[in-house]
């Protein structure tokens, strides 16, 4: 009987312990480990994220926001990743107006939304868009998470995947890191 409880017991922990969030079943992303991690913090200490260390990073602010942009530029353009996190001083609302400029946006930008849904992402209230299209030469996708952080402040998340190699694995990496967004 003792084996058999804890049999169930260590079911139970591994399975709450791979419980995936909202974005990665959206995503139908499988477990991503990104290892060699350092924590950057953006320039007015709004927002921390923690990415690769060998990863290329530049922090950018002015007087309505806060961004961190990194990228592993170590691999070739079709293989990498960018990432581009903006806190944003001006609050959200997931109207159908913002919904539809967004998608307006993407289009001017010669872009296709795949999917898009109202999610909760950091526990607040968020709505993230994949699009597709063509950069130059390249297929293209693009993740975007807007979050809104308060009644003055949001998060915009905006993953960028060059090319047609390994494209969801890509995405998923991006979830991953975009999901260690740290706000004090």
């Amino acid at each position: 009987m003792k084996h058999f409880i804890l049999v169930i017991a260590t079911t139970l922990l591994f399975f709450s312990c791979n419980t995936k969030t909202v974005l990665q079943k959206e995503c139908n992303c499988k477990d991503v480990f990104v290892e060699n991690l350092e924590e950057v913090k953006d320039a007015k200490n709004l927002f921390s994220l923690e990415i690769p260390k060998n990863w290329k990073t530049n922090l950018y602010t002015d007087a309505r926001q806060s961004s961190i942009y990194s990228a592993d530029t170590i691999k070739d353009l079709t293989e990498s990743l960018l990432l581009d996190i903006n806190y944003i001083n001006n609050s959200v609302d997931f109207s159908d107006i913002f919904k539809l400029k967004i998608e307006q946006e993407n289009l001017s930008k010669k872009l296709i939304q795949r999917k898009a849904k109202e999610i909760n992402f950091l526990n607040k209230p968020s709505y993230y868009t994949i699009s597709i299209g063509k950069k130059g030469e390249f297929n293209y996708n693009v993740l975007q998470i807007f979050t809104k952080l308060d009644a003055g402040n949001s998060l915009l998340a905006t993953a960028e995947i060059y090319g047609d190699s390994l494209v969801n694995k890509r995405i998923c990496k991006a979830i991953s890191l975009l999901e260690k967004i740290k706000i004090p």
